[in-house]
This record gives structure tokens, C-alpha cells and sequence, in this order.
């Protein structure tokens, strides 16, 4: 520890107290490497604090000192958006230790959850009040609230239920200078002026910290029906689901879209994923619809709807989860793809959205590219059809040069995200823009709209404390 960093955990540890302080290099480092490992950084410490008062003083003491806070969740994040810089003069804010599930009003349909809560724990507690919190991601046993709150994170049912932002009744946030804002109503109606609220949404730390959150919670699904079902292209997952949105009244919580070479980078990856239909098909999606009655008939609804695409052609062949282990082992195949990528080598990865309409088109075009500029890589494109939504990313074929490979990163960067803005769409569908992204949320925004963000960040966070570097440049 430097001099300087040695002064500043004195006072540091008055707030925070004896355990409330990492100060060892070991006991850092797990907070300074980021999910992708794309990023190494330093710290002056990792504060651990156990509640908003502590959150506040320690805010209010880096806000005097001019001292850069990195808020860190359960650093699930895929572009360096919870880790600090190399400078070793950032403060790593862990919020770990504000855990509690502060209060659940099934009457009212929320619950308010402290930023360090799993996101596995709120589903829990919503569930045993016979309630449904339907955020549902991959990483749900380690990704914390308040990390979701600040990525406004996705997942399988965006169709359904929206992101997170949609999920949020009121927010509980520290602000720069230590002062909190309590906003944890659960109205549904409240015009009061500016919804100061939605700013901290997506925000990424960098206007304040979000210590608690006032969430929608939802009848808890009691009946589901799920299948996986080939197709032939992808403009025919597009019709499937409209034709499933119709014929279920709306009531398609997941519709996800899966390649060929998906299914056969987790089947040669993932113990217990196994080839799901008897013949290899170019494309497939995954299907669930869900209802809060036990005595809805979902699997007749799905099993008619499939069956007519069958007949006309638009469904190849399709499987039905019969059991709750069949359902498991579906979507275990899906949620692999990401660890199976990683575990095939190398990757270049893109997470963008078009109009649900344009998707097919988009995929064509997309494709084409690579296949001519990037002969030694081999395209990867799943997602979330239902929110125009997809992981467009590009494997190193067998055989590649790794280093030759990964240098086509800025190129095909740049050509895959050029051709998602000619269709109205986003570089960033889900991920956020955390450090990675900065470059190109410069290219892609107006500059009327970059100049408000700008100006936003002034006003809550004048002396650029907050996550030094992320979404915004430093100034």
C-alpha cells in the first residue's frame, strides 16, 4: 500500500470498521479482475460496508477527498463496467454485504431488496410468498440486484415482462456528495415531477449508488409448456412466434433462438447436454409459455401451434418437454452456449438488437460477412428472438491462429455494429457499455444526446467520482 493509500484507510476504516476494509493484495484481488478477464485493475482498498449509513459517510468522505469509487456487485458483467482502472487510486465499493430482503407485500405485488441481494434470493423469497420475480438470467446465482439495476439487465423474458428497468417501483440511492435518496415507494401512479428515478437505471454507478430497490413481483406461473423446435432459417422462428404470441394470448415468456453449431459446441462441452431431436437441423428455438392457473391447457395450445407450422413447413420437427427434468435439460443446453464458446477458444462477441421484423434479414447480411471476411472464424448468433436480441459472436474455427484471429476484433467489430445501426438497431441490447463500450457509444449516439449524458453526469456527480471512465469518457 502507497503512503497516500495508507493515510486514506484511516478514516476509511472508522466508518467501516475493522472488517469493513481489504487492504492485503490477496484479499483484492478478486474484486480487480473483471468476469472476461479482459481488464487487470488496482485499488487503493475494497470497502465492504453493512449499511446505507456507511455507504453514505463513505461517499461523502471520497466526494471531499476527490477519491474514484467503483461500485462492485457479483462481477457478472461482460465489459469491465465493475472493475477499476490501473492507477491504484480507486476505491472498490462492494455491496455484498447490504443483503437483506427488507420487506414483501404480496398484497401489493413488490418487495424491496437491499443492491447485495442475489438475484437468485429475491426469485426465492418471491416464490415462497407465492409470488413471482421474473428476471431470469444465466448467472442469476451470483449476479446481485443492484448490479442488475445498473446494467438494466435483460435475460429469457424480456418478451413477457420487460427488462429490469420495467421491474422497478422506486430506488434507494447514495448520491456523490453522501446524500441518500429515499424513493423506495411501490406506487404504480405517482406523477410528481421527473422521474429522477429512471436516470440510476442502466446508469452503470456512474451518477450514484443504488443500495436498495422497491421491485414488481407477479402471480407466480404455475403452469408451464416448453419445446425446442428446428426450423429451417430464421425467418421462420420470427413467424413461429408471432403465431405462439397469438394462439396463447400473449402468454410467451421465452422464445429463444439457437444455431446448429450452438448444439454442437455444448454437446461437445457441457456434461449432461445431449443432442436434442434425432437429426441435425440448421436452426432451433427454444419455446416456453407460462400461466398462473395449474389448470391451463399451455401444452395443447403449443403442441396445435407446432403442429400446424409442422404441416406447412415453417417447423422442421420439434421436441415437447414432458417433465420438469426434460425442461431442465432443454434449457441447460441453451444457457451453455456462453461456457461452451468460452471453452471452443477464442471469441469475438457482439451483443446487439434490430426490430424483431428485420432479424432474418439482419442474420442473412450478417452472416455473409463473415463468411467472407472472417474465413477462419465460425459464427455463433443466439439470442432472444422475442426482443430482437441477439449474441452475434464469431468462434475461431479449428485450427486458427489465435493471435491472427483475435487482431480481426476492430474490423469486425466495426462492420457488425455499422450494419446493426443501418437497421435502426443497438450495440449494446443488454451488456451495457461499462469500459468496453465507450468508443463506440461516442460513434453511434447523437451528439445532442451525449451532450445531455454529459450534462447529467455534471449534475449528480460534478467532481467525477462515480466509476471514473465507464459509459462516459473522463472529462
Amino acid at each position: 500500500m502507497t503512503p497516500a493509500a495508507a493515510d486514506f484507510s484511516e478514516p476509511l476504516r472508522e466508518i467501516l470498521g475493522a472488517d469493513g476494509l481489504l487492504t492485503a493484495a490477496a484479499d483484492c484481488a478478486p474484486f480487480l479482475t473483471d468476469h472476461r478477464r479482459l481488464y487487470q485493475g488496482a485499488a487503493l482498498a475494497v470497502a465492504l460496508p453493512h449499511s446505507v449509513a456507511q455507504v453514505s459517510q463513505l461517499l461523502s468522505l471520497c466526494h471531499s477527498q476527490r477519491v474514484g469509487v467503483v461500485p462492485h456487485g457479483g462481477n457478472t458483467g461482460y465489459c469491465g463496467g465493475a472493475t477499476a482502472d490501473e492507477s491504484g487510486r480507486q476505491l472498490v465499493l462492494s455491496l455484498r454485504r447490504l443483503n437483506r430482503i427488507r420487506s414483501l407485500e404480496a398484497a401489493n405485488y413488490s418487495l424491496v431488496a437491499e443492491a447485495g441481494c442475489v438475484l437468485a434470493q429475491v426469485q426465492r423469497a418471491a416464490d415462497e410468498a407465492d409470488r413471482c420475480f421474473p428476471l431470469s438470467l444465466g448467472s442469476e446465482g451470483s449476479c446481485q440486484i443492484g448490479g442488475n439495476l445498473s446494467t438494466n439487465a435483460g435475460g429469457v423474458s424480456v418478451l413477457r415482462y420487460g427488462m429490469m428497468r420495467d421491474l422497478v417501483l422506486g430506488l434507494e440511492v447514495v448520491l456523490a456528495d453522501g446524500r441518500v435518496l429515499p424513493g423506495l415507494s411501490a406506487l404504480r401512479k405517482d406523477n410528481t415531477g421527473y422521474d429522477v428515478r429512471s436516470l440510476f437505471l442502466g446508469a452503470e454507478g456512474t451518477l450514484g449508488v443504488i443500495t436498495a430497490a422497491s421491485l414488481r413481483l407477479f402471480p407466480k406461473i404455475r403452469a408451464r409448456a416448453t419445446a425446442l423446435a428446428a426450423v429451417p432459417e430464421v425467418r421462420a422462428a420470427v413467424e413461429l412466434l408471432a403465431r405462439l404470441r397469438e394462439a396463447s394470448s400473449d402468454r410467451v415468456s421465452s422464445f429463444e433462438l439457437i444455431p446448429r453449431i450452438g448444439i454442437e459446441l455444448t454437446t461437445r462441452h457441457i456434461a449432461g447436454v445431449s443432442e436434442p431431436l434425432d437429426r441435425p437441423y440448421p436452426w432451433y428455438v427454444l419455446c416456453e409459455l407460462g400461466a398462473s392457473r395449474a389448470a391451463e391447457a399451455l401444452d395443447v395450445v403449443l403442441e396445435e401451434t407446432l403442429g400446424s407450422a409442422l404441416t406447412e413447413g415453417l417447423v422442421l420437427d420439434a421436441a415437447v418437454a414432458r417433465s420438469e427434468r426434460q425442461r431442465a435439460a432443454l434449457w441447460k443446453l441453451r444457457e451453455s452456449i456462453p461456457e461452451a464458446q468460452r471453452l471452443e477458444g477464442a471469441g469475438l462477441k457482439h451483443d446487439v438488437s434490430v426490430p424483431v421484423g428485420a432479424l432474418a434479414e439482419f442474420v442473412t447480411r450478417a452472416s455473409q460477412w463473415v463468411s467472407v471476411n472472417v474465413p477462419d472464424g465460425l459464427l455463433v448468433a443466439y439470442g432472444h428472438v422475442g426482443d430482437g436480441n441477439l449474441h452475434f459472436n464469431v468462434s475461431a474455427a479449428p485450427g486458427a491462429q489465435r493471435e491472427r484471429f483475435l487482431a480481426r476484433e476492430e474490423p469486425v467489430r466495426r462492420a457488425i455494429h455499422d450494419l446493426v445501426s443501418e437497421f435502426g438497431g443497438s450495440f449494446s441490447a443488454e451488456h451495457g457499455i461499462g469500459r468496453l463500450k465507450v468508443g463506440e457509444l461516442e460513434r453511434y449516439t447523437s451528439p445532442v444526446e451525449l451532450a445531455l449524458m454529459r450534462a447529467v453526469k455534471r449534475a449528480f456527480d460534478p467532481h467525477g467520482i462515480m466509476n471514473p471512465g465507464k459509459v462516459l469518457r473522463e472529462q
